[in-house]
This record gives C-alpha cells, structure tokens and sequence, in this order.
C-alpha cells in the first residue's frame, strides 16, 4: 500500500482523527521519499516521527475491542 492508498483507507474510516495513523501514513511518505533524502534528514525525519508516537502513550487502554 502506497501514501495515496493509505490516505484514502484513512479518510474512509475517518481515521482522520486517529493520530498513531496520521503517524503511519507520514512514515509511509517518508519511506517513499527515503531515496531522495540524505542519510541525517532521513534519520532526523524517523526520530521525531518515534518520539510523536511515543507521546502518544498507551492510548489504546480502555478501547482494545474496539481498535484492535
């Protein structure tokens, strides 16, 4: 699945407000960009995304059923 497919999945499901999936699809962008990025950007790049989904935090606590 490329960005465009993921986006569309996302919009679809209104998962829109969903953030760990906002997180995904800017990792997936960021993977198709990887090519064109030197090595550092790249890496600066994976390490915010990994530190905005750790603040994200056990979100899924109290709702497993109803995202897992």
């Amino acid at each position: 699945m490329d960005s465009q497919e993921l986006a569309k999945y996302i919009e679809a499901t209104n998962g829109i407000s969903k953030p760990w999936l906002l997180i995904q699809l800017r990792l997936k962008k960021l993977q198709e960009r990887r090519s064109t990025m030197a090595e550092h950007e790249y890496l600066q790049e994976i390490e915010q995304l990994h530190q905005e989904l750790m603040r994200l935090g056990e979100w899924w606590r109290g709702i497993e059923d109803e995202v897992f």
